[in-house]
């Protein structure tokens, strides 16, 4: 089946069906953890808004993304988002920094419509410092932007899914909607609007190699970094109802070690200019996430972790286990990608 084909039929089975008034009442999730901001380490509130999610979702979509499954299946409703507001501000302790998700795009109005995007934002000003949500590159404009900026009293950060600056990279194995030259345009639109501007940065997309994969992140720091004030490596992790699971469960994808991370890091920050860069891998140890041999995980992660936190890269120096030789050896000798 080719990349193309499969994707279609993915996106065809994980859309879910339109959920009941109590469900879109419910946000999906939230919780704190640690961060940076301003050179301080911060706690950080996150939480994810119950919507209809991504509409490229349902086209096609990103071959590792499977937030689609945690959507309404349907737009939600103004009252329903207020709901789901009330419900997590009762769980809000004034945590300098908050990070807004939708599994999906903020500023998409088949999301959030704009007056509920305006009470979310304003309900936070005034406690948080800064505030990040994510939207594809079409949504970031002056005319959706300059409201957000208008009603929150701090420092708003919006967050763009590069994944890589390669554009066949990203249109025939990520299956991105838009070339890396619209993120690009949407980061300038977002810091001309006042705001600061995040790109994820994805490692090891399917049809990769380990090493191809650690090129492709390094080479996206170095084009990116002008364009971004901060440049966060993500890790793929196998979500349901995927591209990339499809192809895990017939043991042709392994998800990235952890060593890549580090590697990716330490080769990163040399060319990363001004920007932040950060990893805080999801799943990171686990089979379905970026692992090492079990025995070194939680300190390589941790390692990662504070490196990202105090951009002290020197940490990653350090690091060793008798798995890295099998990692390395690994890059040296695996096959180039499959072209696709």
């Amino acid at each position: 089946m080719s990349p193309e084909s499969l994707a279609r039929t993915v996106a065809r089975d994980r859309r879910p069906e339109p959920a009941s008034g109590a469900d879109a009442s419910r946000f999906v999730n939230a919780w704190v953890e640690e961060e940076a901001l301003d050179g301080e380490r911060v706690r950080a509130f996150v939480l994810i808004l119950r919507t209809r999610g991504c509409y490229w979702a349902d086209q096609k979509g990103c071959s590792m993304c499977g937030y689609a499954r945690d959507t309404l299946g349907r737009s939600a409703s103004p009252a329903e988002l207020a709901q789901q507001l009330g419900r997590a501000l009762g769980r809000y302790h004034d945590e300098p920094y908050v990070k807004l998700y939708t599994s999906g795009s903020f500023l998409d109005d088949r999301e959030v419509d704009p007056g509920s995007r305006e009470a979310i934002v304003r309900a936070f000003g005034g406690r948080a410092r800064r505030l990040l949500f994510e939207t594809l590159p079409e949504f970031a404009v002056e005319g959706a932007l300059r409201p957000l900026r208008e009603a929150f009293a701090g420092e708003l950060e919006v967050a763009l899914g590069l994944e890589t600056t390669d554009p066949v990279v990203l249109a025939r194995y990520v299956h991105k909607n838009a070339p890396p030259s619209e993120y690009l345009a949407a980061a300038g639109r977002v810091r001309a609007a006042g705001a600061k501007a995040k790109a994820y940065l994805l490692l090891k997309p399917p049809y990769l190699t380990e090493s191809e994969a650690i090129a492709d992140v390094v080479r996206s720091v170095g084009e990116a970094a002008a364009s971004f004030d901060a440049l966060s490596v993500n890790p793929v992790h196998i979500q349901g109802g995927t591209v990339v699971e499809w192809l895990y469960r017939r043991g042709r994808y392994r998800p990235p070690w952890l060593w890549s991370i580090v590697e990716a890091l330490r080769a990163g920050a040399a060319v990363r200019g001004a920007s932040r860069l950060v990893s805080f891998p999801t799943a990171g140890g686990l089979p379905r996430g970026p692992h090492n041999c079990g025995r070194c995980d939680a300190e390589v992660l941790a390692a990662i972790e504070e490196a990202s936190l105090d951009q002290r890269f020197e940490r990653l120096d350090g690091l060793d286990c008798p798995c890295r030789e099998s990692w390395a050896a690994g890059c040296r000798f695996e096959p180039l990608g499959v072209e696709a």
